[in-house]
């Protein structure tokens, strides 16, 4: 017997358990089919998020933090102790078990909203009477759905004539299961994940190079944050290489030869030997296995899902949102599409801003924006003033010994709106936040500097960051 529902989501990642619990809560019967499974073979809701990216490499970072604060930190707190220790499978252990925690309460989630879980893989088979048609592997059971919303994510970029073995070439996922610190780790691509999996391992005491294609450090963020990061980073011991050109990977059983030509290099070649090499070079849609061709979804040349403004596709009825979409491949821009695209189903009007869409960098100093940067506004030609605060000015972050980093904010000649926040240093992937509502509700640096914000708080750089546009700190 096939069973029918109003609503089928492929892939349980952010952007789909989110848009099934939505569904549920607005009274459709949704039906959630995912393929991840855990170590034992059983359900691991939660897609790479949950299971290779954001929570464990967040746990390892912490992890990992807590360590090198241990070593270098504590002592200027008066803690003195001796030398401590790196006991790594326990670190691994409390990184699963979040992860785990996650997993279960994604199901915990299901049961609650009365969505209906199938493990499986989906693929779609046929349209008739108004319904689309899935087909779930291994089992071969049979669902039809009015409506189906495409949450399957991506995968990581393999080089070019180097497949992952998860041993020597690492993805995402051989980065967080190492089992052993690599005296040498190189990585290939200096964005956000190059740049958290390389802090966590070089913190634990590997030495870690990094070889960025890009002439420019951190290039998606304003080139001053970037400054600022690459001086920590560098300070750090993270040897971070620009302008590279990988000319051959040869991986050997003991060691992984990389050589290449950088910027400051010209055409002399150079050779990187690491026991374990991470590839970082961006991620792919997770297409493979839909049968898109079968129904004649249109995908474009990148083999993302071809999708309007709403998220929906060239087919009725059939939605996509997330890595398989155009757009920043986050896990909370997904969740937005989500909710957006089940409440359009509903007959709401669902809507997703993609210009408020914050990044972070869980580095130390962590890294967020918003908005534009100072050279998007440059190129649109359009008039701004820009305001900035030193977190070494700020009483809480002098507290914490936390004072790297600093706020800044841009807005609007004429109207002072704002139209950019940057930021690094100390918690700032929890500030951005406030920069977010107010560029929501599209106010200005004055609204900002007129708030009364606790003290002493990190959260007064942004207040004070909105007063230097302005040309009016209080505190420096």
């Amino acid at each position: 017997m096939i069973q029918e529902f109003d609503l089928a989501v492929i892939g349980a990642g952010p952007g789909g358990y989110i848009a099934a619990i939505r569904g549920a809560q607005l009274g459709l019967r949704v039906v959630c089919i995912d393929a991840w499974r855990s170590a034992d073979g059983g359900p691991a809701p939660g897609g790479t998020c949950t299971n290779v990216g954001c929570i464990p490499s967040k746990a390892l970072l912490q992890s990992s933090e807590h360590y090198a604060q241990a070593l270098h930190e504590l002592a200027e707190h008066g803690v003195l102790c001796t030398q401590p220790t790196l006991d790594l499978a326990r670190m691994q252990a409390r990184k699963s078990k979040v992860v785990r925690q996650n997993n279960e309460g994604i199901q915990y989630l299901f049961k609650k909203n009365k969505v209906q879980f199938v493990h499986g893989r989906a693929s779609f088979r046929a349209r008739a009477d108004a319904q689309w048609e899935l087909m779930v592997e291994p089992s071969g059971e049979a669902v039809r759905a009015k409506h189906v919303i495409v949450a399957t994510g991506s995968n990581p970029r393999a080089l070019a004539g180097v497949a992952f073995d998860e041993r020597r070439v690492l993805s995402n996922a051989g980065a967080l299961a190492l089992d052993e610190i690599p005296p040498r780790l190189g990585v290939i691509g200096a964005g956000v994940i190059g740049l958290e999996l390389g802090s966590v391992w070089r913190r634990l005491g590997s030495d870690v190079t990094l070889l960025e294609a890009l002439p420019n450090f951190l290039a998606v963020a304003d080139e001053q944050i970037a400054r600022e990061a690459l001086k920590a980073f560098t300070k750090q011991g993270l040897k971070i290489e620009l302008g590279v050109r990988i000319d051959e990977v040869k991986v050997g059983e003991r060691a992984v030869q990389v050589r290449y030509r950088d910027a400051a290099g010209g055409d002399q070649q150079k050779a990187l030997e690491c026991d374990r090499l991470i590839v970082s070079v961006g991620r792919v849609p997770n297409t493979d296995g839909l049968e898109a061709q079968r129904v004649g979804l249109a995908l474009d040349e990148r083999g993302c899902i071809t999708v309007d403004e709403h998220c929906a596709t060239n087919l009725p009825g059939i939605w996509a949102i997330g890595d398989v979409v155009r757009g920043p491949m986050l896990a909370h821009k997904a969740e937005e599409e989500g909710v957006a695209v089940v409440e359009r189903i509903a007959g709401l009007a669902g809507h997703v801003e993609l210009a408020t869409i914050p990044s972070v960098v869980y580095t130390d100093p962590e890294i967020a924006w918003v908005g534009q940067t100072e050279a998007q506004l440059r190129g649109a030609g359009r008039a701004y003033r820009a305001g900035s605060f030193p977190f070494a000015a700020n009483a809480r972050a002098r507290a914490a010994g936390r004072t790297v980093g600093f706020v800044k904010m841009l807005a609007d000649s004429a109207s002072d709106e704002i139209l950019g926040v940057h930021m690094i240093g100390p918690g700032v992937s929890e500030l951005i936040s406030e920069a977010v509502v107010a560029m929501s509700f599209r106010a200005s640096s004055e609204d900002l500097a007129r708030i009364c914000h606790a003290h002493p708080t990190l959260a007064e750089a942004v207040r004070e960051a909105a007063l230097a546009v302005d040309r009016r700190t209080l505190n420096l």
